[in-house]
């Protein structure tokens, strides 16, 4: 079995390991898994010495909590952590053949609406823990309360109003009862992190897609706004969804779309100066996300044993200080942005 360093998660009491599992393939994200190569998956995680698990009842409709629960309730609670999110409740479908579509083709036959208010928050916990099948859950966040899903200002305010009115309470009382170790907010853009840390006491950060060898632009703002707050984050996304693993192969997504011709040349490029010190992209892509002193954790997703064994390889690999330099010599990487 390996052994990953732990770190803690901004400045509440929840330490993580510095690779976790993101579970959101477990929910049949653009992939249908078997039950069998889901449980394999999660084996190899645990055998690679991840102990931190990230789901939320959006993945698969349920599927993924169901998935991640019945191989963490097998193993001793004292030894992993997981976080799960809030934001919206499931009731089963009227009509199952109809069930509104989303990312998740496997996905279960429960359909959802928002709600950030106080009852919702506390439906969807008491139903993520069922659905677990675990006692507690290690920390709890906002999910997807930004404008990828929400699109306009006005449902974005209404929202965030709902969630300060009253969903807020909801969240507080499980940490300050000591139900959670932590509260957090996922966030796919630049933009939102500074309004939550304007309107409420988040513990850390989920970031995926926005804190990549292809984008930096929350130093700018974001991330020092986090350290001054006391808040962490959480990296997912590492990959860009794909071209960072790939590299600029036909078909290669970057922030799930096909990749434009700018970020294949830009990829090409990286993928040039990697192999001058013989270094494979992928693992320049997990390692850079860890030099920043908020940064807890990665949490790249899986849809077999052999990615999570590859991933953890990855993770381990030797790379050069000098890689890092050459990178914001030609460009590709911000001067500003932390290298190991």
């Amino acid at each position: 079995m390996g052994e990953l360093a732990t770190r803690r998660v901004g400045d509440s009491i929840a330490s993580v390991t510095e690779l976790g599992l993101g579970c959101a393939p477990l929910g049949d994200l653009f992939t249908v898994l078997s039950e069998e190569q889901a449980q394999r998956t999660l084996a190899a995680a645990w055998e690679a010495g991840v102990r931190y698990f990230d789901t939320s009842p959006f993945y698969g409709h349920g599927k993924s909590e169901h998935r991640v629960g019945h191989f963490l309730r097998q193993r001793p609670r004292s030894e992993f952590m997981v976080s799960t999110k809030v934001g919206r409740v499931f009731k089963a479908a009227r009509d199952p053949a109809n069930v509104v579509g989303d990312y998740f083709v496997g996905r279960l036959p429960f359909d959802f609406t928002y709600d950030y208010s106080y009852d919702g928050i506390m439906r969807s916990f008491e139903d993520s823990l069922q659905r677990l099948s675990l006692p507690s859950v290690d920390m709890l966040l906002i999910h997807d309360l930004d404008f990828w899903f929400h699109q306009k200002e006005a449902k974005v305010s209404a929202y965030l109003t709902q969630l300060v009115t009253s969903g807020w309470k909801a969240l507080d009382e499980l940490r300050s009862s000591g139900q959670i170790k932590a509260i957090g907010a996922g966030i796919n853009e630049v933009g939102m992190i500074p309004r939550f840390l304007d309107l409420v006491g988040v513990d850390f950060f989920i970031v995926a897609l926005v804190y990549t060898l292809l984008d930096q632009d929350v130093l700018d703002v974001e991330f020092p706004l986090c350290e001054r707050h006391g808040a962490g984050a959480v990296i997912g996304a590492v990959f860009a969804s794909g071209i960072l693993a790939t590299g600029p192969i036909e078909g290669a997504t970057y922030r799930y779309e096909a990749a434009p011709p700018e970020t294949l040349q830009k990829v090409k490029r990286m993928v040039d100066v990697c192999a001058s010190h013989d270094v494979p992209l992928a693992a320049a892509a997990m390692q850079f996300p860890l030099a920043h002193p908020i940064v807890a954790s990665i949490i790249p997703g899986a849809l077999a044993p052999e990615h999570v064994t590859a991933n953890a390889g990855l993770l381990n690999h030797p790379i050069p200080a000098d890689l890092w330099s050459e990178l914001k010599e030609e460009g590709l990487l911000r001067e500003d942005a932390p290298t190991p």
